[in-house]
């Protein structure tokens, strides 16, 4: 049998392992766009219950348990992530209520997990972390039979975990042509390993550079404020939810808004955090303490803060200023919340009526709880979402049961393109579920074309390519190499512009320059002006040189 404690040090460890091993596994990526980012979001995702579990000290499994759960509901990033969160999700719901749990208690955790985590994808593909789960879990129940130690089982779902690893490339043939296995699936084995390596020896790996990660994301944001700030105080604290206590947090919420603004306040079963500006932060706190016990408290003086950081704050530039969510009541009917990297992609979401634009996108995905937060900061009683990306998609799903006074529809949108396509079909006549429908059915019918560079050494389709070669993917499947980004987009253009193409939008990037762009877009022009509407945006996104929308 083990308790909390163990458990909870054991999660520490298994975070410090894939923390450790983490460029390892995103240089796994068998695909050559710089999208290499399974073992970042893994790790995130997990070190976000390690931050969260570092001020525990109890000694009741389940409670640590349902600790890990929430925080990495919160921090899950990228499709990577969000499974590994669902699958200690099962855990959670497993060995709730449990003081101390055994290895039989721990097999059948994992198995609620990994039920939910083949429910959540779509389309199930083995060779993939889900097969490394479900083996494990299978080898655990087994183990558990036979003797239902800790160590003994732990130690079985372990070895098995890299024996699932070692056949994902006789699963996936794409993995077996590289000669990898699978990152999602190694990333977990890494998770494994790290909790085995406490069960067994007692000593948590050591992570010196672990990322400073907290289940807290809210910011300050007073070098922001004019020098007029009416309240004082940012007060920032979580309260950690007391079953017994039926008190509704909605009115935590409008007992805030009349001690101060920018009030914020997100609850599921588990917490309340909250967010507020007062000139009474003790007042705000014992308010909190009638729902439940404080879980952490921050309190910043805004003004002295101003003071300080205004100066700061104007050297700094817009590329190293994070989006900053203030709670926004729902009162009107429809909103539109949109996940997009670049200040140009930024301003277009926006003047296609998105209120608020989350930043990231491709290498860069962005946590349930950042769109949570746009969310919230969007008035409207129906939110629609559009990730733009498709290792987006899981994580905005999870934010829908972590929002509750107003109703979020996932519009699962793939690439930028799709996203503006999908809000241009927007109608404020029909429901919500109606337009999600027509949305995507419009997104469908947009072509994307994509010109970016190699990050590794690869080969696809026949062809050899080398780490900074220029490449072109139609639709998400890569079909031309060339010497140049302008070279590559035209040869993209020539396979995707059809006969009934009516509007051609491309966009470019940060890393061209607006020569290039001029000289991309007349030859667009030349080729294809005479058939189809032809417009150039400055979309100043990473990753990506030029992104090219065929309607």
């Amino acid at each position: 049998m083990i308790n909390g404690e163990i458990l909870k040090n054991a999660v520490i460890s298994g975070a410090h392992n894939i923390s450790v091993q983490k460029n390892h596994i995103n240089d796994l990526n068998i695909f050559p766009v710089p999208d290499g980012d399974t073992g970042t979001n893994m790790s995130m995702t997990i070190m976000a219950a390690a931050k969260a579990l570092e001020d525990y000290e109890g000694t009741n499994a389940g409670e640590v348990a349902k600790i890990v759960a929430s925080s990495m509901l919160r921090g899950a990033r990228g499709n990577s992530g969000v499974i590994t969160s669902i699958l200690f999700r099962g855990f959670a719901q497993g060995l709730k209520d449990m003081e101390e749990v055994n290895g039989k208690n721990i097999a059948a955790a994992l198995g609620i997990g990994v039920d939910a985590a083949y429910k959540a994808v779509m389309k199930p593909t083995e060779g993939t972390i889900l097969t490394v789960a479900r083996m494990a879990y299978e080898a655990g129940l087994e183990a558990s039979r036979e003797d239902p130690g800790v160590l003994h089982v732990w130690q079985a779902i372990t070895d098995k975990a890299n024996e699932a690893l070692a056949i994902t490339p006789e699963l996936l043939p794409v993995l077996k042509k590289a000669g990898v296995v699978d990152a999602g699936g190694k990333g977990l084995c890494s998770i494994f390993e790290g909790m085995l390596a406490f069960i067994r020896d007692g000593e948590v790996i050591e992570y010196d550079e672990a990322p400073s990660l907290t289940i807290d994301t809210f910011e300050s944001a007073a070098a922001e404020f004019d020098d007029d700030i009416e309240f004082t105080y940012c007060t920032e604290f979580i309260v950690g939810r007391d079953p017994e206590i039926a008190t509704d947090p909605d009115e935590l919420r409008t007992f805030l808004q009349g001690i101060g603004d920018c009030v914020v306040v997100v609850n599921d079963e588990e917490i309340i955090k909250v967010h507020v500006h007062t000139e009474t932060p003790g007042v705000a706190l014992t308010k909190g303490l009638e729902f439940g016990q404080l879980l952490t408290v921050k309190v910043e003086n805004m003004k002295e803060q101003h003071k300080n950081a205004k100066e700061g704050a104007k050297k700094k530039s817009k590329k190293e200023k994070k989006p900053k969510f203030e709670f926004a009541e729902p009162d009107e009917d429809f909103g539109f919340v949109a996940v997009a990297a670049g200040d140009g992609l930024t301003t277009l979401f926006k003047d296609l009526g998105c209120t608020n634009v989350v930043s990231g996108g491709q290498s860069m995905n962005p946590s349930t709880d950042d769109i949570t937060e746009a969310v919230l900061a969007t008035p409207a009683k129906t939110v629609f979402v559009l990730p733009n990306n498709k290792n987006i998609i899981l994580a905005a799903e999870q934010t829908v049961p972590l929002v509750t006074d107003r109703k979020v529809v996932i519009v699962p949108t793939r690439t930028i393109p799709q996203g503006m396509t999908a809000l241009l079909n927007f109608d404020p006549e029909i429901s919500a579920e109606s337009n999600a429908q027509l949305m995507m059915d419009a997104a469908h019918g947009v072509g994307t074309g994509l010109v970016t560079f190699a990050a590794r050494n690869s080969e696809f389709g026949g062809k050899k390519i080398k780490e900074g070669d220029i490449i072109a993917l139609e639709n998400g499947k890569l079909t031309i190499t060339e010497k140049s980004p302008v070279k590559a987009l035209v040869k993209l253009a020539k396979n995707m512009v059809k006969r009934d193409t009516a509007f051609i939008t491309l966009i470019y990037g940060e890393d061209v320059e607006e020569a290039d762009a001029n000289k991309a877009y007349d030859e667009l022009k030349d080729r294809f002006g005479s058939r189809a509407d032809i417009s150039l945006v400055k979309g100043d996104q990473p990753v990506y040189y030029f992104i090219l929308s065929i309607e």
